[in-house]
């Protein structure tokens, strides 16, 4: 594949990276190839990159073994989930606040380190300021029930990220949106998003980078999410065809999002590419 190079000249080089995690450096457990090289390189040329993904259920540490494990090497101190940036969220608005949770390990964590005051189950009847709500894969009636009830008596609700649908091998689950659809189709209340496309994640991961975002990369699969949160964020985009996009079809995702990317890469091998030309060379 050709690489596309649409408004990308027209950018500085970049002094940060945010990247998406799977389709992007991973699909699942396999690493998409090159992705390790870049990130090693990047990181030995002083480069900072982070990790910025919508997944709430697993925290910082567990997304560092996994990359890990495909070699890619990572902090915990540069991984933004989803669940990272709710919390950052609700410390700075509602700290200390009663909150019932829907979610799994990471999204728990994450906002009982930042001094919510998360109800457990046993205390679930106690009235709930906020609703914050990510992917719950053991999902029951009653979670529903109480979240629903918490929401008509006037909770704030947050929800980690909007995606209806989860990849898997083999097909999708129900995403974090399908459990926020329900909750809002029963209450009338719509959500605060924290995840990408919102600008939330994106100012909360700038926060951390300490770069403008004429200054920074973004750079994932998906448009819809990806390339819509750099856009919303006034970041440089690049789409890389490693993921939900391909090279027959990405003219017509990126339509459909209304995004239009600085530049599309086939994957780590060209993206090295061309941040090498930038960050080598005066006038690209």
């Amino acid at each position: 594949m050709t690489m596309h190079l649409n408004s990308i000249k027209e950018h500085p080089a970049p002094e940060a990276l945010l990247f998406d995690l799977d389709g992007t450096l991973y699909l699942g457990n396999e690493k998409i190839p090159g992705a390790d090289r870049l990130i090693e390189g990047l990181q030995r040329q002083g480069i900072p990159c982070l990790f910025v993904t919508n997944n709430s259920t697993r925290t910082p540490i567990e997304v560092v073994e996994h990359l890990s494990i495909m070699g890619i090497p990572a902090s915990e101190e540069a991984i933004v989930t989803s669940a990272v940036a709710a919390a950052y969220y609700v410390k700075s608005r509602h700290p200390g606040t009663d909150t019932y949770v829907i979610g799994e390990k990471g999204l728990h964590e994450a906002l009982t380190n930042a001094g919510l005051n998360v109800l457990d189950e046993n205390t679930n009847e106690q009235p709930a300021e906020l609703v914050v709500q990510g992917l719950d894969r053991k999902l029951t009636y009653e979670q529903i029930r109480i979240a629903v009830k918490h929401l008509l008596n006037g909770a704030v609700f947050v929800q980690t990220n909007p995606d209806r649908l989860l990849p898997v091998d083999g097909g999708f689950l129900p995403g974090a949106g399908s459990i926020g659809a329900s909750l809002q189709a029963a209450t009338g209340v719509e959500p605060i998003i924290i995840g990408k496309p919102s600008t939330i994640i994106m100012d909360y991961s700038l926060k951390l980078s300490g770069t403008s975002p004429a200054r920074t990369w973004v750079i994932g699969d998906n448009p819809y999410t990806d390339l819509a949160a750099a856009r919303n964020s006034g970041c440089v985009s690049i789409l890389v065809l490693t993921g939900l996009c391909t090279e027959s079809n990405w003219q017509e995702h990126c339509a459909a999002a209304g995004v239009t990317p600085d530049a599309i890469c086939a994957g780590p091998e060209q993206l090295e590419q061309l941040l090498n030309e930038f960050l080598h060379k005066e006038n690209f």
